[in-house]
């Protein structure tokens, strides 16, 4: 009878099935932080880069996240988390490789061009500390196994969407800060389509890779290191 009272108290089952465990729901102070983070990016990049920009993965992440922090939602939380722990911590990897004063893959570049605005570059400093705070948000709200399927779905509808209907590599546009090859659909190049292969081995290889790179490695360790919700 104790054992089932203190499982109850431990972990609370909400209407969507998903579970808060022991150590109380997410901060209110977390919770408004983070919506005042994402209240001042999404204007500022939506007026800057357009609204497709929030077609990455990375961008989808975040929304996944402040949904995450309201609902307590393991799923949505452990969904961004397979998504991006892997590439952002890698991020990271290179951001600090780059303030050490060598190169190790490139991608934070422009976080190191003067000719970017501070205020900018200081917004995408998220993918610095978005990896860890959805670890904090699975520690806190548990692991749902759910979230491997569901975010790699998303993940192939994102890719998908960006192959089809979003610009391609070098494409001209009447915002010239509107991303092109959203998610890397056409290769890693914004000037030019890969040539290592045809266009839509490409994307099939992309589907596959990610998923098997990504999101597989971190769902198991997610699930070893985690309570289930």
């Amino acid at each position: 009878m104790e054992s089932t009272l203190i499982n109850t108290r431990d972990v609370r089952l909400n209407h969507s099935g998903n579970s808060t465990v022991k150590g109380g729901p997410i901060p209110l102070w977390i919770k408004l932080s983070y919506t005042s983070f994402m209240a001042v990016l999404v204007p500022v990049y939506a007026s800057k880069y357009g609204f497709t920009n929030f077609l990455y993965f990375c961008d989808i992440a975040l929304f996944l996240a402040l949904a995450a922090v309201w609902k307590e939602s393991a799923l949505l939380a452990g969904m961004a988390a397979v998504g991006i722990v892997v590439p952002q911590t890698l991020w990271c990897a290179d951001f600090l490789a780059h303030l050490s004063g060598f190169k190790l893959i490139g991608m934070t570049d422009y976080m190191f061009n003067p000719k970017l605005p501070l205020f900018l570059r200081g917004l995408s400093f998220f993918h610095g500390w978005l990896p860890f705070f959805l670890i904090y948000l699975v520690a806190k709200l548990g692991y749902n196994r759910r979230s491997l399927p569901a975010w790699t779905v998303t993940a192939w509808t994102l890719m998908l969407t960006s192959y089809f209907f979003m610009p391609r590599p070098g494409a001209v546009l009447s915002n010239p800060k509107a991303p092109v090859n959203i998610n890397y659909v056409f290769g890693l190049s914004d000037q030019t389509v890969q040539t290592w292969m045809p266009e839509s081995l490409w994307l099939v290889m992309l589907m596959v890779a990610l998923p098997l790179l990504f999101y597989i490695p971190i769902h198991f360790i997610l699930k070893k290191s985690f309570k289930a919700a």
